[in-house]
């Protein structure tokens, strides 16, 4: 015990020294930086005063452009210097409280002492800049911390493999500069410390786990070579925390060729993506470009259309499926799922280079000036090998020729005279200098200052037609596509083909793209009217991705040729899918540019809670549960009116000290139902698909929007056998169990879901209320 005592304070005189060497940084950068600030506000006030201007001679022009650019250039420079030391303090800000959380002593092999490597959230030198004090924890050495015990052990640089042993590995929990833990451990970060970092109450924020990252998302976060890196975690197992880490790995990895544009996520809804803001700024990187794959389709489909958001589809799915016509509708999304029916598009976009892609008409003041039948027949008239884009381009520049044909039909019109009397000052001074020049030039000696007018007149007029025409608006994308539905003859059509039929051109009649039918419209739209490639986007980060079908990931590829890509997700939880064939977390095994890592260790849930779940896991994947227990999940059975025992079990959820407590649903429309039972009695947030962003308290929502996020305790109000019953059902139920950290409870009428029933009664309390 002496000897431990002993150990902690020679640790603690370390960290105390390092502390001091921050605050001698802070003090050198707080300096430097009001100095920047002076220098910039200094070069904003005299910015004219430094710059040689001048306009008499051409070569003067040049000089001064050069002057104001090297003057401007200067600035940006300044400007941008002062942000890096406002980000540099801001990690030491961070890091004075908890300047790093590992330790490893490594010898290499020739070297014949071994030296202490402490690990944290960035790096750090002396005031001297002679010695490393602290590893940023992305540094190639510190992955000897995440990936090995003391023995041998080697990592990797960009000079080749680095191989010695490790002969400690020690973990720390340091608060406001204090040791308040520390353990020596072994190749896994050690159970006592994950125990207290795992069970504090839940965060209305995913915080970084760079302190207690294990061998398995190591692997995640490191991975260079794979295209394509699939990653299958289990419910809590830390994906997602993973993922973001990764993003952080690669900003600092590559940090001379790659920014935050260069990097996007795709996430499950807005909600999450306020949830993970905060991690890369922990980190210290700038915030990359978050959406929704509903927000990208919206955002590249015509205004004019509606879209069907995945929430309102599985809404529509959970509610207004039955009978005949869920079999048909299931038919209906399952086909338009499909690479079966991108096959079908290919063959009919194949026929349309013979007849058929449809042509809207070109009007100019409500008068049609081109008809579609003109730009069908020249379209048409066109070299057929020709692709259908490259066509589309001649097409364009025809009409461009005809629109300036007509632009000096209209200019001696009446209206034009009209607008020339609605003109401001400014105008008649153009024209009149105009005029004062073409003095000098004899070509233009019969313009009369009308005829300038007119000419200006006509060409703002036509410049929206003309910028719609560069855009291929005359191309009729939406009729081109519907026929696809009316008149080309589909071989090997699915089952329910007529519904299908009947449903899809009612829907495009009205402007509305069903969920399923968006991303099948927008490849159609993309390879009409030509690559729309995005190259910019280096790294593509995709959650949820279970719940993409076929089609959707097989456009995605598409649209990012030369994107690296890491797919997230969790077959158990593919609630917007009917089974998991084809899904990109089931690649191609012998595809070699696939690199799948699974995670079966769960850290959110109690071990009581992972024992209850695994049951009616519907894929039957391994899940090892955390060794962090908790109280079983209790059952609730209840006679009648559910209100009293839920009030009652949501009181008793506060008394233990839970401060996000949802009570989740399995549709908006129980939500609604739920919220006109308890709003009187207790204050709830009822969280939609607009939320953004929550705070802590009793929360409302359907499982759907739950992807992804994690609460210290889940109610489910009614989980009886009229509400989770079908297989279709089983993920749903799944994943609303498994948002829940430390308590799950569980409401039902006496006639419960079988997806209860398959859990053995000693894993679960049962109350009857």
């Amino acid at each position: 015990m002496g000897e431990k005592n002993e150990i902690q304070e020679k640790e603690q005189r370390r960290v105390n020294h390092v502390i001091e060497e921050i605050h001698l940084r802070q003090k050198e950068l707080y300096a430097k930086s009001s100095s920047l600030k002076e220098s910039v506000v200094n070069l904003r006030q005299n910015f004219w005063e430094d710059v040689t201007v001048n306009l008499d001679e051409p070569d003067d022009v040049i000089e001064t452009q050069a002057s104001i650019k090297q003057q401007a250039e200067l600035l940006s420079e300044q400007e941008r210097f002062h942000g890096k030391v406002g980000e540099e303090l801001k990690t030491l800000k961070k890091m004075k409280s908890n300047p790093y959380f590992g330790r490893i002593d490594f010898r290499e092999d020739g070297e014949s002492t071994s030296g202490p490597i402490y690990i944290g959230i960035a790096s750090l030198m002396d005031h001297n800049d002679e010695d490393f004090l602290v590893y940023d924890w992305r540094a190639p050495i510190s992955s000897l911390y995440y990936d090995y015990s003391s023995g041998k052990a080697q990592y990797q640089t960009i000079d080749g493999t680095i191989t010695g042993e490790m002969t400690l590995k020690r973990q720390f929990i340091i608060r406001n500069g204090g040791i308040k833990s520390m353990f020596d451990t072994g190749v896994t970060i050690g159970d006592e410390f994950l125990q207290l970092a795992l069970g504090n109450n839940a965060s209305t924020t995913m915080k970084s786990i760079v302190a207690t990252i294990q061998k398995e998302q190591n692997k995640i976060i490191r991975d260079e070579r794979h295209r394509y890196l699939v990653v299958q975690g289990v419910a809590g197992s830390g994906k997602t925390s993973a993922a973001l880490q990764r993003i952080a790995y690669l900003m600092y990895r590559y940090r001379k060729t790659l920014n935050k544009n260069n990097v996007v996520l795709f996430s499950p809804n807005p909600l999450f993506n306020s949830y993970v803001a905060n991690v890369l700024p922990e980190l210290g990187e700038e915030n990359i470009q978050q959406t929704t794959f509903y927000e990208y389709l919206v955002d590249k489909i015509e205004s004019n259309l509606t879209v069907e958001s995945p929430f309102q589809h599985m809404e529509d799915k959970l509610t207004g499926m039955c009978g005949t016509y869920y079999h048909a509708k299931r038919a209906c999304i399952d086909y338009k799922s499909s690479l079966n029916f991108k096959q079908h598009l290919d063959e009919y976009m194949s026929s349309l280079t013979s007849g058929g892609l449809q042509f809207k008409n070109i009007s100019f003041r409500k008068r049609v000036i081109v008809t579609k039948e003109q730009i069908r027949d020249y379209f048409y008239s066109l070299d057929p090998t020709v692709s259908i884009p490259n066509k589309l381009e001649l097409v364009a520049k025809w009409l461009l020729r005809e629109m300036r044909k007509q632009q000096q039909k209209e200019k001696n019109k009446d209206w034009v005279m009209e607008q020339i009397a609605l003109l401001d000052k400014e105008h008649y001074l153009h024209a009149h200098y105009h005029m004062q020049a073409q003095d000098q030039n004899e070509l233009y000696v019969d313009e009369t200052e009308e005829d300038f007018l007119r000419k200006k007149v006509v060409q703002r007029a036509f410049s929206i037609l003309k910028k719609r025409i560069k855009q291929f608006q005359f191309v009729h994308i939406l009729e081109t596509y519907k026929q696809l539905f009316t008149d080309w003859p589909l071989k090997n059509a699915p089952e329910y083909w007529e519904d299908i039929r009947e449903w899809t051109i009612k829907d495009l009649s009205r402007g509305y793209l069903a969920w399923e039918e968006a991303t099948a419209y927008l490849y159609f739209k993309v390879c009409i009217l030509g690559d729309t490639t995005d190259r910019l986007v280096r790294h593509l980060f995709i959650d949820e991705a279970q719940d993409y079908s076929p089609f959707q990931f097989a456009y995605i590829k598409q649209q990012f040729p030369y994107t690296r890509m890491t797919l997230l997700g969790d077959i158990n939880q593919a609630i917007y899918t009917h089974d998991i064939k084809g899904s990109p977390l089931i690649p191609n095994s012998e595809d070699g540019r696939y690199k799948r890592i699974a995670l079966t260790k769960s850290y959110r849930s109690t071990k009581q809670i992972v024992d209850f779940t695994t049951y009616f896991a519907p894929e039957g994947e391994l899940i090892e549960p955390f060794n962090r227990h908790g109280q079983k999940p209790e059952l609730v059975i209840h006679q009648g009116n559910v209100v009293v025992p839920l009030l009652s079990k949501i009181e008793a959820l506060q008394d233990n000290g839970h401060e996000t407590i949802a009570l989740i649903c399995k549709t908006r429309q129980e939500c609604d139902n739920l919220l006109g039972l308890l709003r009187n009695s207790m204050s709830i947030t009822k969280i939609n698909e607009e939320t953004r962003s929550y705070q802590k308290g009793i929360l409302l929502l359907p499982v759907y929007l739950a992807k992804g996020i994690e609460f210290d305790a889940v109610v489910i109000p009614d989980a009886s056998k009229t509400m989770y019953a079908g297989e279709a059902d089983r993920a749903l139920f799944y994943t609303a169990c498994t948002r829940a950290m430390h308590e799950l409870v569980i409401l039902t009428d006496g006639k419960s879901s079988p997806f209860i029933l398959e859990v053995p009664e000693d894993k679960y309390v049962v109350i009857t209320s």
